[in-house]
């Protein structure tokens, strides 16, 4: 069950796929961490890294890198493309920082230049391309990039064979390929001990399983510069487990909008049970141990190089040149890339609908739509394309003039010294996309606005709800886009207001962009990845799982598996014994229907209670009703009913209650306040004990159960302040109890009377698989004196006791061998048939 971090991972590969890689020439130099030992690859290090020059590996789909052949000498030519956001980001990091950048190629390299390309990207440009093979990259990018993980973040659903791909599972093994391409690189130049790796976008989502695997300490950011959808959108994707588990083996995930950030975190809810938390303003999701910590903070622009792209001669040639153009008329301005999620057709319909309520206005308002180009191909754009050009046809043949065109369309590349001379000149822009990731064109406008020649600077925006940047952008005009005659009302709205109010709107505006710029976003995520990450080493891990659906368990030091042979040890040695166990998820699986104990538990059970030298208890939350029924057979087992506040020796002994019957009063002001919470979410039941009461929603909707059990808490907590009662939120529970009544205390009450009795244990085992038998753990390790004390809790996940088992039937087993050792028969084989080492 358990793997290695250095296991083979080629296992995750389609087997019919043949990659022939080429190793990255030379690696990046390495840094001693001990006297005489390079620091290299092995993830499993326990070692911390020290006098380091400090090294970020930004992972991307491709490198931020302008590309050329020389047509004399076919050699090819690089430079750095100073408008990539992956080239930007740099400037947060300290000057002293060393940037490594993995990616792909925006052309093909014959496999002959591959190995030089790869020496001069490395020494130069400190690049280290990942070659894709051409099969592989139209199938990775263009396939289940482009055509089936692009248009599902946008919502777009294959419902039918004409909307969008269905679902390929050739072209998914293509997407993991790629991926593992892209880990081999990064493994062939990371320092696991020094370096820190930020993945970028979906098309590398499952990259952090392969690195992870690699590396179980590796600190490792991912950014998603995408939408990501609702979970009912999510959900659909044949893949989204291995998908979601990707994303979970990093150390800090980042979103730029809360809602995205909720659609993820309400997938992790639905699909694999985890609960997020906010710790000290950070939201964090518990995952095997590990706290996989979420950011929210939208990405910014480039300041320096869209204020030097400004001062240019010829962007002020090209404003002059607009401005004696447009001259007395108000400009509008869009910049879109051609395809069906920018909304370009619904903007235009809704200038029309202006012109047309508003006859005023023909003659005086100018729409430039600026049209990039597609980034992908398919019917889809090409029917996008053909919509704009017949409704830009008919406006301007209805509402133009031989000297006036109210639609401007430039459909072709774009400088961007021209579309700054655009943005400077515009009373309005509008971005007005159905659905889109981190939409930049309304920072752009703000700092050319700025930087326009008007002495009076102000500027207007409508953009659409459905984008990314809407919420950092509160001066703006927000629009449903598929409203028609808002999105009309919001343009006239901004063209025709007080100059003042745009001044204080853009005055707001460009105080947010210009000191939320791409260093800022980018030292940001990097602060965080650095938090998330620093315990690292103050815990160990374990790598289990196999293939993409691999995670690390990462715990403390000294938390261990129990080993049965030590335990047996142990208590053969022992005179006076205390064991203390929890019964639902410890001695019968949580999800088992019959809750009832088998046949063999009840016989380890009795043969346990009837050695002289044991006292054994079942701590349980259950009631005293069923414990009694179900256990019956086991006449010498003590039980402490609803978490100890009914008490029994034996079976022929009778129940002691902790508290008086009278101070459950409160029960009669809590049940009808859960009766509103019940009748209210459907799906939920209340549970009535003797002792307090019980709201369970683990068969109500996650996201309404969990939001529910919040303020059903809060709800309790006001209304029984001035009660002898504890309201207490569990794994899919809110439940009210008596004040005083816990396991732990409980067990300490057993403790205390044993010793009492002159019979103080000098073994004792307890174990539980919940929250509240932390307590127990926590009471036996204050209480005991002796040194055999062995606290387990069922399954590996954080917790007080010293030890684990990974699941009930270790536990039956454990048992068995330690009543083997009460009861053993001369000459004949152990009673209860239990392998040790299937355990261990």
């Amino acid at each position: 069950m358990a793997s290695k971090s250095f296991a083979n991972i080629l296992d995750l590969a389609p087997d019919n796929l043949q990659l022939d890689i080429p190793h990255t020439p030379r690696t990046l130099p390495r840094v001693m961490t001990l006297p005489g030992v390079i620091n290299g690859y092995d993830g499993d290090s326990d070692s911390i890294s020290s006098g380091c020059r400090e090294r970020k590996i930004i992972v991307t789909n491709t490198l931020p890198l302008h590309i050329q052949r020389d047509p004399d000498t076919l050699k090819l030519t690089f430079s750095f493309d100073e408008d990539s956001l992956y080239w930007q980001l740099k400037d947060g990091f300290s000057p002293e920082t060393e940037v490594v950048y993995v990616g792909s190629l925006k052309v093909e390299v014959d496999a002959s230049e591959q190995e030089e390309v790869a020496q001069k990207l490395l020494e130069e440009f400190n690049c280290v391309p990942t070659f894709l093979p051409h099969d592989l990259h139209k199938k990775f990018y263009a396939g289940f990039c482009k055509q089936q993980l692009w248009p599902l973040f946008h919502y777009m659903l294959p419902i039918c064979p004409d909307h969008a791909d269905r679902f390929d599972r050739l072209l998914w093994q293509a997407y993991v390929s790629a991926n593992k391409i892209f880990a081999d690189k990064v493994m062939e130049v990371a320092d696991p001990d020094d370096d820190y790796i930020w993945v970028h976008d979906y098309h590398l989502m499952i990259l952090p399983t392969f690195l992870r695997k690699r590396y179980n300490r590796v600190k490792l950011g991912f950014f998603l510069h995408s939408p990501f959808p609702s979970s009912e959108i999510y959900r659909t994707l044949p893949v989204r487990d291995e998908i979601l588990k990707g994303l979970l083996n990093c150390d800090l995930i980042g979103f730029h909008t809360f809602d995205y950030a909720r659609h993820f975190l309400s997938c992790c809810s639905r699909m694999m049970g985890l609960d997020y938390e906010s710790k000290r303003g950070h939201i964090g999701l518990d995952y095997f141990g590990r706290t996989v910590y979420i950011k929210i903070l939208p990405v910014g622009i480039h300041m320096g190089r869209l204020e030097s792209v400004l001062n240019l001669p010829i962007t002020a040639s090209k404003v002059k040149e607009i401005s004696q153009r447009f001259k007395g008329k108000k400009l509008i301005v869009g910049v879109d890339d051609m395809d069906i999620f920018k909304g370009i057709s619904l903007k235009l319909l809704a200038f029309e609908y202006l012109l047309q309520m508003n006859p005023v206005e023909q003659g005086n308002l100018v729409l430039i739509q600026i049209v990039n180009p597609a980034r992908s191909t398919g019917k889809d754009v090409e029917e996008a394309k053909r919509e704009t050009y017949l409704i830009v046809n008919r406006i301007n043949e209805t509402y133009g003039s031989p000297d006036y065109k109210p639609v401007v369309l430039i459909d072709r590349p774009v400088a961007r010294y021209e579309k700054s001379a655009y943005y400077s000149l515009a009373d309005c822009c509008i971005v007005n996309a159905v659905r889109d990731g981190m939409n930049l064109v309304p920072y752009k406008y703000i700092v050319c606005r700025q930087h326009s020649p008007d002495i009076d600077k102000s500027s207007m925006l409508v953009v659409s709800e459905f984008v990314g940047c809407s919420p950092s952008l509160s001066g703006a005009i927000r629009v449903n886009p598929w409203d028609i005659e808002s999105v009309a009302g919001a343009i006239s709205s901004a063209i025709t207001m007080k100059d003042s109010e745009k001044k204080l709107r853009h005055e707001k505006h460009y105080k947010y962009v210009s000191s939320h710029d791409v260093a800022y976003w980018a030292r940001s995520f990097m602060q965080d990845l650095e938090r998330a990450s620093k315990d690292h080493y103050n815990k160990r891990c374990w790598g289990i799982g196999f293939g993409l659906g691999f995670r690390v368990v990462s715990l403390s030091p000294s938390f261990r598996k129990l080993s049965p042979n030590y335990i047996v040890s142990a208590y053969k040695k022992s005179n006076r014994r205390a064991i203390f166990l929890d019964y639902d998820g410890t001695l019968v699986p949580q999800s088992s229907i019959v809750k009832s104990p088998s046949e063999e538990l009840v016989s380890i059970l009795s043969t346990l209670c009837s050695d002289p030298k044991n006292t054994v208890f079942i701590v349980s939350g259950r009631g005293r009703s069923s414990l009694s029924e179900w256990l019956a057979p086991c006449e010498k087992l003590g039980l402490a009913a609803e978490h100890g506040y009914f008490t029994r020796w034996s079976g022929s002994s009778e129940w002691e209650s902790s508290i008086p019957a009278t101070d459950l009063e409160w029960k009669e002001i809590a049940e009808p306040v859960m009766r509103l919470y019940t009748e209210a979410t459907d799906g939920s039941s209340i549970e009535v004990k003797e002792s307090g009461l019980v709201w369970h929603h683990q068969d109500a909707d996650p996201d309404f159960g969990s939001c529910q059990a919040k303020e059903l808490l809060v709800h309790l907590e006001n209304v029984l302040a001035n009660e002898p009662a504890v309201v207490k939120r569990g794994k899919h529970i809110v439940e009210v109890k008596p004040q005083g009544v816990t396991k732990g205390l409980v067990a300490e009450k057993i403790l205390s009377r044993m010793v009492e009795k002159g019979e103080g244990p000098d073994f004792v085992t307890c174990i539980g698989d919940d929250r509240s038998d932390e307590d127990m753990f926590e009471s036996i390790r204050n209480t005991v004196s002796s040194q055999e004390i062995f606290a387990c809790t069922v399954g590996r996940k954080p917790s007080k006791a010293k030890y684990y088992l990974d699941d009930t039937a270790d536990v039956i087993k454990l048992l068995g061998g330690l009543a083997n050792a009460s009861d053993p028969v001369p000459g004949k084989s152990a009673r209860f048939q239990v392998t040790f080492d299937t355990i261990f």
